[in-house]
């Protein structure tokens, strides 16, 4: 996933480790974690229950004092607020590094740190990432599990998704003329202006708006390759523009068209008026990120209680309230516990979602490391 998009405005809502995840000589971690009173190691915890229950857990959380995450911008999905209310809520002092990472850079950093006090505790991953990198996952279940449909969660509690979008595009009204489709922007007027976020063969968000345009063009999650075809357009007609976006280049005015995740284009309309956000009516495309716990966590009771967190109402909230989409939604407006100012604001959606496949997605992501390089030069 790429989640470059504050790499340059880290906020200060985040707590920073000098030198990162990645440092050189970093210290040993202490072990696999406390042994509860139940016997089980807290590495090998596979539900709340195994500590005596949420404040047990929440306990030996606090013993270990930290926790490591990687590629969580401030913006993204709302994470500034969410590492913030974490850490404020039980004390644990949360070490967020690098935010600009891909979801293959967290798995890097993950094997280069392993058996380090600063490998990261817990993943955010695109689903190309999370699916081939199973192994790398210590299952657990949130108490909220059962909440979660079995599309959207591995049924041993490996990997669970937390929250989604549809692939949109966000223009700035001031500098380009209004944009209703993908195919607007093979017009001359979008001469050197149109920016996808990231490397589709590494980012998440990219692959899907591949993806979103793939579908617009009559392709499907079985053939991307009309979505390579458009950007191989795109590039010949000059209006691709191959840098990766942030909010300082769209603020600035030097992306004024981008190809990402709605939440995160909504994100940019509090900031710049004139920014807009559509999700082509003829190309829904919607895809969910994955958490999971790493196995080798430094800080295994903080990882399982971090999952617990970002899975309980509050957690889903925040995220609803960054303009992500919260895997629970459905049942939290059953309950009567979701957040309706904010989910009243999400941008509309006409037509029938898309969603890709684990298959689907393994045979997109080949397609694209065999010709993606060559359709943008």
């Amino acid at each position: 996933m790429n989640k470059s998009r504050l790499a340059a405005a880290v906020s200060a809502l985040v707590l920073l480790v000098s030198g990162g995840l990645a440092a050189c000589a970093s210290p040993k971690k202490d072990g696999d974690g406390e042994t509860a009173e139940s016997g089980v190691r807290a590495n090998e915890a596979t539900s709340a229950a195994d500590f005596g229950g949420i404040d047990g857990l929440v306990a030996a959380a606090k013993r270990e004092g930290e926790l490591n995450v990687i590629a969580l911008p401030p913006d993204w999905a709302n994470y500034g607020a969410i590492i913030k209310a974490f850490g404020d809520k039980y004390g644990i002092h949360v070490n967020s590094v690098q935010p600009d990472a891909t979801s293959q850079g967290e798995i890097d950093n993950a094997n280069q740190q392993k058996g380090k006090s600063t490998a990261p505790d817990v993943f955010d991953l695109g689903q190309s990432a999370a699916l081939a990198n199973t192994s790398l996952f210590a299952p657990y279940r949130v108490a909220t599990f059962g909440d979660v449909s079995d599309a959207f969660k591995d049924p041993g509690g490996a990997w669970i998704n937390d929250y989604g979008g549809y692939m949109s595009i966000g223009f700035d009204s001031a500098k380009v003329p209004p944009i209703t489709g993908v195919d607007d922007l093979l017009r001359p007027e979008f001469a050197g202006k149109v920016a996808l976020n990231g490397d589709p063969t590494k980012s998440g968000a990219a692959f899907f708006g591949v993806m979103m345009a793939s579908v617009s063009q009559g392709g499907s999650p079985d053939d991307i390759a009309p979505g390579v075809e458009f950007f191989r357009k795109l590039r010949q007609a000059g209006n691709f523009l191959p840098i990766d976006p942030t909010p300082a280049t769209i603020e600035s005015g030097g992306t004024p068209v981008v190809i990402d995740w709605d939440y995160l284009n909504v994100a940019e309309t509090r900031k710049l008026p004139s920014w807009h956000v559509v999700i082509p009516p003829n190309a829904a495309v919607a895809g969910y990120y994955f958490q999971a716990i790493n196995k080798d966590a430094p800080h295994p009771a903080a990882a399982r209680l971090w999952q617990e967190f970002l899975y309980s109402d509050e957690g889903q909230n925040l995220y609803l309230q960054g303009g992500a989409r919260p895997v629970r939604a459905d049942t939290m407006v059953t309950k009567g516990t979701i957040d309706h100012a904010a989910y009243q604001v999400l941008p509309p959606v006409d037509g029938a979602a898309t969603f890709v496949s684990v298959k689907q997605n393994k045979e997109a992501k080949a397609y694209l490391e065999a010709n993606w390089a060559n359709a943008i030069g």
